[in-house]
């Protein structure tokens, strides 16, 4: 009998006043196991990203998609990220049987999808995603440093921090800030 494909999906940067909202889909493949896949924010950047690049090897596939600030900024933030998430599944190169997503929502697909809340912790494909998703996000930030230094995305990844919010107050915002975010409205008056 052939095994269930079983797809994780997760989201990161959701909460982040700067930058896209990355979201992954990953079906692992259960004769190639991976040790120490967990909610990407238990672990050291340095071991995700060595998760990352073994859970790209060894997935049987996976696809990371975003939502662009004007999807954030058109859709809010929630919709911006179920079409993220929709943009990730869709994107898989084989369709999966069954699609777990990390909360309590999830987006229009047409196959069997079920919310875990905390997901990343439970379900190895949700974690997997978490990681690639954080992976590929913190690398986009600290490349997004080069262009704006002030504003010190290669520490916080665009999260809205006592530095960054400093680090508006002073400079005001740039074209990858969520100019809708409540903090950011505020500090523009």
């Amino acid at each position: 009998m052939e095994q269930k494909l079983i797809c994780g999906v997760d989201e990161v940067g959701r909460g982040a006043g700067a930058g896209e909202i990355y979201c992954a889909a990953v079906i692992l493949d259960p004769e190639r196991p991976i040790t120490g896949i967990t909610d990407s924010k238990k672990i050291s950047a340095k071991k995700r990203e060595t998760l990352a690049a073994e859970i790209r090897e060894q997935a049987t596939a996976w696809c990371i998609a975003t939502a662009s600030l004007q999807d954030i900024i058109d859709l809010n933030v929630l919709h911006a990220t179920m079409l993220a998430m929709k943009r990730a599944v869709e994107g898989l190169p084989t369709t999966p049987d069954q699609t777990f997503i990390d909360g309590n929502q999830a987006p229009q697909l047409n196959i069997a999808v079920e919310t875990v809340i905390k997901g990343d912790l439970k379900i190895p494909a949700i974690g997997a995603a978490s990681i690639i998703a954080k992976v590929a996000r913190d690398r986009k930030m600290v490349e997004l440093h080069e262009s704006y230094p002030e504003y010190g995305f290669d520490k916080h990844k665009g999260y809205l921090t006592k530095q960054h919010l400093e680090a508006l107050q002073k400079h005001g915002p740039c074209t990858i800030h969520r100019v809708t975010y409540a903090p950011i409205k505020k500090l523009l008056g």
